[in-house]
């Protein structure tokens, strides 16, 4: 009898589908005699209610496969650590002895860029503030002042006069800061160089991208590419290691002044002129 009460239970729960508390309430008997009746049927899908959570296991799975921990699946999901551990706990976290040196590597990453990102904000305001009060200090430039600045800026950055080459050279100003290359550029005008007179030329390692870079440049001197010269291609070395690569880097630009033989005579003659005010300021001190 008991037998035959099960088999239509089973019938039952199958079509027309119904629900364990009908099925109990027919037949009479509790939840646990209708589990053992009704093991290993699916119950049928109108009783089975959409879990609000669904979108959560899967995004907690998600970043399981990801490589994050239970902590961080839980705290980013708003969900406890155990309901965290329950959905993932079949995954797990490093499949080789690689990936959990990998995962403690970023996790150390994270602790430290949690420790030093507020250090580093403060930094960069303080830096921000500090270059805003001093730029606005010096103000606009006087003939004089200009000179002198772009004197000493091309006595460290420009050719020079060589001991074995008895003939004066132009100018040529080489440098990789489009500032001091600015700099340059006014510099010379106030020396009478003619700006439509200039040419340019990049120097820059061949695997780097030499038509943007040239571009770029052309750009920040306000001239088309069509006044660049020839570049200067460096010869890629795969065994040197180079920082100096990507997106940012554009190598430098060379600034030639022609028939500038005079213009240097006046650039050595300036620059002799702050070296003996250092005679002048030694003198006073004594």
């Amino acid at each position: 009898m008991k037998d035959e009460r099960r088999e239509e239970a089973r019938r039952l729960r199958v079509d027309p589908g119904l629900s364990r508390s009908q099925l109990m309430e027919r037949f009479g008997v509790g939840s646990g005699t209708m589990s053992e009746w009704l093991q290993g049927l699916e119950p049928p899908a109108w009783t089975q209610r959409p879990n609000a959570k669904d979108d959560l296991r899967d995004r907690a799975i998600e970043m399981r496969h990801g490589g994050c921990s239970v902590p961080k699946i839980a705290s980013e999901l708003g969900v406890s650590k155990s309901t965290a551990y329950l959905w993932t706990k079949h995954i797990p976290l490093d499949r080789t002895p690689a990936e959990r040196e990998e995962r403690k590597r970023r996790h150390m990453e994270q602790m430290r860029e949690a420790r030093w990102e507020p250090h580093r904000r403060a930094r960069d305001a303080d830096r921000a503030a500090v270059g805003k009060r001093l730029g606005e200090l010096v103000g606009d430039l006087s003939e004089r002042e200009l000179m002198l600045i772009g004197a000493v800026a091309y006595w460290c950055e420009g050719a020079k006069e060589k001991p074995w080459h008895q003939s004066t050279p132009g100018l040529q100003f080489i440098n990789s800061d489009p500032r001091l290359i600015l700099l340059f550029l006014r510099y010379v005008e106030i020396l009478g160089a003619d700006p439509a007179q200039l040419t340019y030329r990049l120097s820059i390692h061949e695997s780097a991208e030499v038509r943007a870079a040239t571009e770029w440049w052309a750009a920040v001197v306000g001239v088309p590419p069509g006044r660049f010269r020839r570049p200067v291609l460096k010869k890629h070395k795969p065994s040197t290691v180079r920082r100096n690569v990507g997106d940012t880097y554009r190598g430098c630009l060379i600034v030639y002044v022609p028939k500038s033989s005079r213009l240097y005579w006046e650039v050595e003659g300036v620059m002799g002129g702050i070296a003996t005010s250092g005679d002048r300021w030694r003198a006073a001190r004594m």
